[in-house]
């Protein structure tokens, strides 16, 4: 019969690295596996509700077709931002005769445009499109906005869902307690933004190549949402633009070694000691550094189940070094700060309280057992 090392030799004795290999494997099967079983029950329970929803508003406008369909356990086009909140992208179809522009006038920001003004006509999308021959964000997210709240009034679980009021974004309420925004968005698949030209830095071994091109081939979305970055810009074209979101791309990298593992402890930690109020720092944040710091230990041996808790504190250490820097570059987007839009105080805060789960992660080697 096999013993284990941890069978065989009392804790205290282990070397330091496989101690805190041993917490870390605890508060995976403790914590982690509890928020993960948590989380699912939650989506399962607020898609049936949302599908319900884009079920009525197809019913009315044919061209917002639901494309919130699960998939090998999981909801194309789901995000979880905490563990009340979600937002679900709404993939619209063809782009048809409008042209990608990104010139990076807009950060983090592009337009849709018409490629020949006599072709207006052709678009599936005619009505929304500008004088100027612009596809607006704004319009398409209004009608959606207005066909949703009809849908609200009509749907099988009217009574446990309702719109949130005094925002121009498509949120709903259920049941009290849970928040989804609905995002009208296009794929844009087989192109590349120019403002995201820099990414993948040559001189460094990740991601493969062969990876590169597959992300670049499968594309980035643009969404129909406010944009913090656009706010006292000025531009005449602010309610026009769509964001550029890369969440399928990002959540392709983190394939290889314990990466996306290393993600989830980083988001339970997250939800069990950085959820604080203003909401400085977001489980993007999280994510956003655990890709620079693929960057910095680009190899798969570097994330080895051995070398996680490393990780865990290098990212923990940089994101300290944002807060009191107060600035966050996104990964693909770097002259866009995902702190913009954050109070200086809320980021103040959150650098102590990431400061205080940081010291007690690299001074005690049991910190694992009572966070």
């Amino acid at each position: 019969m096999r013993y284990s090392e941890s069978m065989l030799v009392p804790q205290d004795m282990l070397p330091a690295q496989t101690k805190m290999s041993y917490q870390l494997s605890k508060f995976w099967a403790e914590r982690v596996m509890c928020r993960k079983a948590a989380t699912a029950k939650t989506i399962r329970e607020v898609c049936k509700v949302v599908q319900d929803v884009l079920r009525e508003v197809e019913a009315q406008e044919p061209r917002f077709i639901s494309s919130l369909v699960e998939c090998n356990g999981r909801y194309e086009g789901l995000d979880v931002v905490s563990p009340t909140e979600f937002e679900i992208v709404l993939y619209l179809n063809q782009m048809g005769v409008l042209n990608f522009v990104d010139d990076g006038s807009l950060p983090g920001c592009a337009v849709l445009k018409l490629s020949d003004g006599r072709k207006r006509s052709m678009s599936l999308w005619v009505e929304f499109i500008t004088a100027s021959g612009y596809l607006s964000a704004r319009k398409i997210r209004s009608r959606f906005q207005t066909l949703v709240a009809q849908a609200c009034d009509k749907c099988v679980y009217r009574d446990s869902v309702k719109m949130i009021a005094d925002t121009s974004e498509v949120k709903l309420r259920i049941r009290e307690r849970y928040v989804v925004q609905i995002t009208p968005s296009f794929k844009c698949a087989g192109i590349w933004p120019r403002s995201s030209a820099h990414w993948p830095i040559t001189q460094i071994p990740w991601p493969h190549p062969s990876l590169v091109a597959e992300v670049k081939t499968e594309g980035f979305d643009l969404l129909s949402k406010e944009c913090v970055t656009l706010h006292g810009k000025q531009s005449a074209l602010e309610g026009d633009a769509w964001v550029m979101s890369f969440t399928d791309v990002e959540n392709r990298l983190m394939y290889g070694g314990c990466r996306k593992r290393c993600l989830s402890v980083l988001k339970t930690l997250r939800d069990r000691h950085l959820d604080l109020p203003g909401n400085p720092i977001t489980n993007f944040h999280v994510k956003t550094l655990l890709l620079y710091e693929c960057e910095k230990h680009p190899l798969d041996v570097e994330w080895d189940e051995p070398c996680l808790s490393d990780r865990i504190n290098g990212i923990l250490l940089q994101l300290i070094s944002c807060l009191q820097c107060r600035r966050c570059p996104h990964y693909f987007l770097p002259h866009v700060d995902l702190f913009k839009g954050k109070a200086p105080s809320s980021l103040e805060n959150a650098a102590k309280q990431t400061w205080r789960l940081t010291r007690e992660l690299l001074t005690n080697s049991r910190a694992f057992d009572t966070l």
